[in-house]
C-alpha cells in the first residue's frame, strides 16, 4: 500500500527535511516514528528537499507499507512519538503512481520581511530589516518579469552531494504584498533549485534597498551566471506553503 501524508514543520532546531548522519532532520524523525509503528524500517520519500531552519505548512511525502486498520488510527499513531515542531496532517492511501517527488505540478513558497525589530516571538519567523524600508514597487516591477519559463541557473547554489537538476522552471507567481510594516512575497512554480527561493528574495530586496536597479537583477536572471553579490535571504523566514499534484 502506498501512502500519501502532508505535514508541517517549524524548521528552526532542525537540519533540514533530508536525512543526514547526525539524524536531526525532519526526514529522520518521521522513519524512525514509522519504522516503530510497523516493525520494520520505512524509507520516506518527499517533494522535495527544505534547508536548515526553513519552514512547511504543506510538504508532502509517501512511503509504502501495509496497514490493516484505519487510514485515521495511522494519522493517530503517527502523530505519537515525534518532535512537537513536526505535526503530520493527513494520511491517505494512494495508487502506486503517486509520487510525492515525480508527481508534483507545482509548489508554492511565501517569504516573510519585517520593516522592524521582531519581538521575542516573531524572529525566527521573518526576515527582520530593522529600520530599513522597502520600495516594494520597484520590487514587484522586477518580480513580474521572472514569471514565465526561464533558466535560473543565476539563483541556484550547487549542492554538497552533487546532484545536478534541470534549471529550467516556470514561475506562475512571484507576487509581493505588504501589510503596514510585513512584506510577503508569494511564489508559485514548477520546482525550484537548491536555495532559489531566497536568493530572489535575497535580489529583491536589493532592489528594495536601491542597492541594485530592477534591469540589473533581471541581467542577472538573463545571464544564467551565478553572482556573489547577491545576499542569500535567511532561512527562517521561508515557508513551503502546499505542493500541488
Amino acid at each position: 500500500m502506498r501512502w500519501k501524508c502532508v505535514c508541517q514543520y517549524d524548521g528552526t532546531e532542525f537540519c533540514g527535511w533530508q536525512s543526514q548522519p547526525n539524524r536531526n532532520t525532519i526526514q529522520d524523525y518521521i522513519e524512525k516514528r514509522l519504522s516503530e509503528i510497523f516493525g520494520s524500517r520505512i524509507k520516506i520519500y518527499g517533494s522535495g528537499r527544505t534547508d536548515a531552519g526553513v519552514h512547511a505548512r504543506g510538504q508532502v511525502f509517501h512511503f509504502d507499507a501495509d496497514w490493516e486498520h484505519e487510514s485515521w488510527q495511522l494519522l493517530r499513531a503517527l502523530r505519537c512519538g515525534i518532535p512537537p515542531t513536526i505535526r503530520i496532517i493527513s494520511a491517505e492511501h494512494v495508487s502506486k503512481e503517486f509520487n510525492a517527488r515525480f508527481s508534483v505540478k507545482q509548489k508554492c513558497y511565501k517569504y516573510y520581511l519585517l520593516e522592524d525589530f521582531a519581538d521575542a516571538f516573531g524572529y525566527r519567523y521573518n526576515w527582520c530589516l530593522g529600520n530599513r524600508r522597502l520600495d516594494v514597487k520597484s520590487m514587484q516591477s522586477v518580480a513580474v518579469k521572472f514569471c514565465g519559463t526561464h533558466d535560473f541557473s543565476a539563483f541556484g547554489a550547487n549542492r554538497e552531494d552533487g546532484e545536478q537538476h534541470d534549471p529550467v522552471k516556470t514561475m506562475h507567481v512571484m507576487q509581493f504584498s505588504r501589510i503596514g510594516n510585513m512584506v510577503t512575497f508569494v511564489t508559485i512554480g514548477s520546482g525550484y533549485l537548491y536555495k532559489m527561493v531566497r536568493m530572489m528574495v535575497g535580489g529583491f530586496v536589493m532592489v528594495g534597498l536601491n542597492k541594485l536597479t530592477a534591469d540589473e537583477l533581471y541581467g542577472m536572471l538573463i545571464s544564467g551566471k551565478r553572482t556573489q553579490n547577491i545576499e542569500v535571504a535567511p532561512a527562517h523566514g521561508l515557508f513551503l506553503e502546499f505542493v500541488e499534484y
